[in-house]
């Protein structure tokens, strides 16, 4: 007599089948280029939205990972000794591989180049952020600066607090954060701009040109249509044969996406501006791999273009996408098509920014540019699509979500200060 098969439970069944998927998951690797607010937002995420495999975040410094914006301020004055994120990496199961620089991309292989060896990956998200613009002939200088990281920022205190003379070179956001510090430190600040005005690569020029007198105002001097002609040692030589003595120098002219490591890897990089060019879930041409933060364009539904934004709110949201798309399969991710959003403090002033400006057809103005307080918003066909506020938060956080659901103001009404900005939607 023949042995009887038995029925196989389906629940047991299940059950196999469940257990085998998780083993399989738990032997996926993601790995993540770059320890700064995007690279370690995304390990967070991928947690968050259960991500079983391993986790592994490489950086460049050997400090633990750690925020940007204070280092332009509590950090360079000597208020905080560093700004690491408050991360239990160990209890979230994420390996941490510090000093550790990538160096190339094996796609065909799945292996990520490093300076200590290849690490194989199943995906990979690349986080690198941006580098500085240093100006040419200043290698080796030992006092021209950027601020960039916490080194950056620890080699510049001691400028702060001898109360040193510095030229800054660059009247941007950067420029005019370290010219807030230096000058609440004590330091003799000399401003240099190539343009004729502050902030000219972000914001019109109408825009813009009340903020020159808060350099006048906080004691600074600041000299636009200023080209650097030469920088040596206690001096900076203008164009024009002005020379200008400084302890120090900080150059702080912009950055560039750090992508120059992705040469010959098959991942697209944008011809302008060497940015990672991904799709609008935030995905790279080359499968499994992803971008996100300062290195990364994408494109933007809500404006038409493609955005490259170099700002810690990007840093911060981008992630989530990165994660959900690596979670849920290349197909189910979500779209990334933000809001941009950024603040800076400088002068006694908090500036704030929602929207992207260019394309606009017109700009009204609340309140008035000479007082403390004011806003300026941009429309394109009646529609919000910009909007710059001055010690006007109410302002910023009525308009971000105007924005967001691309409302259609009045313009009579948005023009009167005193009228909240969510009362001039048609």
């Amino acid at each position: 007599m023949s042995e009887q098969t038995q029925p196989q439970d389906p629940d047991r069944a299940r059950q196999d089948r469940e257990s085998a998927e998780r083993a399989a998951e738990r032997t996926r690797r993601a790995v993540i280029v770059g320890a700064g607010l995007a690279g370690v937002q995304t390990a967070v995420a991928l947690r968050e939205q259960g991500w079983r495999g391993a986790v592994t975040v490489l950086g460049e410094e050997p400090h633990q990972p750690y925020d940007r914006p204070p280092l332009s301020k509590a950090v360079l004055l000597g208020k905080a000794d560093g700004s690491a994120f408050d991360v239990d990496f160990e209890a979230l199961g994420i390996e941490l591989l510090l000093g550790r620089r990538a160096i190339g991309l094996a796609a065909g292989s799945r292996v990520l180049e490093t300076d200590a060896g290849p690490l194989p990956y199943d995906h990979l998200v690349i986080a690198t952020g941006a580098e500085p613009v240093t100006l040419p002939g200043c290698d080796g200088l030992p006092d021209v600066h950027v601020l960039r990281t916490l080194d950056d920022a620890e080699r510049l205190r001691p400028v702060l607090t001898g109360q040193r003379e510095v030229v800054v070179v660059g009247a941007g956001w950067i420029g005019a954060e370290f010219t807030t510090a230096a000058r609440e430190a004590g330091c003799r600040v000399t401003v240099v701009e190539a343009a004729d005005r502050p902030l000219a690569g972000a914001l019109p020029a109408e825009v813009a040109a009340p903020m020159a007198a808060w350099y006048e105002d906080s004691g600074a001097r600041l000299r636009t249509g200023a080209r650097v002609a030469a920088v040596t040692e206690g001096a900076v030589t203008l164009a024009d044969g002005t020379v200008l003595t400084a302890d120090a120098v900080v150059v702080g002219i912009g950055a560039r996406p750090a992508t120059a490591w992705l040469a010959g890897s098959g991942i697209e990089l944008s011809p302008e501006d060497r940015s990672v060019l991904a799709d609008e879930r935030l995905r790279t041409t080359l499968p499994d791999v992803y971008a996100v933060g300062d290195c990364v364009s994408f494109p933007s539904a809500r404006y038409g273009s493609r955005l490259l934004v170099h700002h810690w709110d990007n840093a911060l949201h981008g992630p989530r996408t990165v994660a959900a798309t690596i979670v849920r399969g290349a197909a189910e991710g979500p779209v990334y098509d933000p809001v941009p959003y950024f603040w800076s403090e400088q002068f006694g002033r908090f500036v704030q920014y929602a929207g992207h400006h260019a394309g606009a057809d017109e700009t009204v103005w609340r309140g008035d540019p000479e007082s403390a307080a004011w806003s300026v918003v941009w429309l394109r066909d009646g529609v919000l699509v910009g909007l710059l506020a001055v010690g006007r938060p109410r302002d910023l956080a009525q308009g971000r979500k105007l924005i967001e659901r691309g409302a259609v103001l009045d313009r009579r009404r948005a023009a009167d200060a005193s009228v909240p900005l969510k009362s001039a939607a048609v």
